[in-house]
């Protein structure tokens, strides 16, 4: 009788290749001007969820990355207060189509920094996005609502028109972190502003992959830059810049927004202050207008008597 093989096969190995790899972790960083720098000062912090989780290491800005923003937000203002209205509407939409494909990614991070289920944050979510809609097809209406002809006893047209402010600074909301951002950011960038965001100092997460967003939108460089860290440390270079025209205060507190009030004085800044909102409730056109200056121009109309003679 022959004699049976021996089995010469080693024991499989039943831990999976997925088992076996190390997850990739995202490196998160400013966006300044179009690009993705890390901070000037090197510097990071840790960002946690609503339950001490570690979820990330965010940028930890310094002056000098403020300073750097105003330069690319002042750069970019002439183009893009100079596009057309229409335009900024497209580039919008643009905007509100790049964030519905990444619906999921910022379902999962707004939960992640809010502690809300997956339903909630899908809520927000949707919301930001027809945010973005929403503004998107005011940016060639709003001249004709706060705009237009006045009425003047004379032989002549008068005429107002709104026009954008210029560099503009914003305080995010701290504990909004995806749908109050985009509900500060939208409006100002809408009118033809320029715009410097301080993202919310315990969930910036989701303001720095809306960075990711707008490279990819259409948006020029240096229309909308976006900053993590110490809201304060922060927030006051920028408050007492000559080349920023106005600040609103949203993310600040009672006695940081007094603190930036003061500073802003020096150039005469336009201020927001701070105030309690409902950002699921439906905007009104108050964000538009906030940083808008009106321009009235004088022209003869012709006439140059009372019989109604013209040249």
């Amino acid at each position: 009788m022959s004699e049976k093989p021996k089995n010469t096969e080693k024991p499989k190995n039943t831990e999976t290749a997925e088992q076996q790899r190390l997850s990739v972790f995202k490196t998160y960083k400013l966006y300044v001007g179009g690009k993705f720098p890390r901070s000037e000062s090197g510097r990071v912090y840790e960002v946690t969820d609503s339950k001490g989780k570690w979820l990330a290491n965010a940028p930890l800005s310094s002056r000098k990355d403020a300073r750097d923003a105003v330069v690319a937000a002042r750069k970019a203002f002439g183009g893009w207060s100079g596009a057309t209205a229409y335009n900024r509407g497209q580039v919008l939409y643009r905007v509100a189509e790049m964030l519905e494909g990444r619906r999921d990614q910022f379902v999962r991070e707004v939960a992640d920094a809010e502690g809300l289920s997956k339903s909630k944050a899908a809520a927000v979510v949707d919301a930001a996005i027809d945010r973005w809609v929403w503004y998107a097809g005011w940016t060639d209406k709003i001249a004709q609502v706060v705009g237009g002809g006045n009425p003047v006893a004379g032989p002549y047209f008068n005429l107002s028109t709104p026009e954008p402010t210029g560099v503009v600074t914003v305080l995010a909301p701290q504990e909004s972190s995806f749908l109050g951002l985009v509900s500060v950011i939208a409006p100002v960038i809408a009118t033809g502003n320029t715009v410097i965001v301080i993202a919310s100092g315990k969930s910036p997460l989701p303001a720095l992959s809306l960075g990711e967003v707008l490279a990819t939108s259409d948006v020029p460089g240096g229309v909308v830059n976006i900053l993590t860290g110490r809201t304060a440390e922060i927030a006051t270079p920028l408050a007492a810049h000559q080349d920023v025209n106005a600040i609103d205060l949203a993310g600040a507190d009672d006695v940081l927004a007094k603190e930036l009030e003061v500073a802003a004085a020096d150039n005469l800044k336009r201020v927001v202050r701070p105030q309690a909102v409902d950002y699921f409730a439906a905007p009104g056109i108050e964000g538009l207008t906030a940083f808008l200056e009106t321009k009235t121009v004088w022209h003869p109309t012709g006439a140059l008597g009372a019989s109604g003679s013209s040249y």
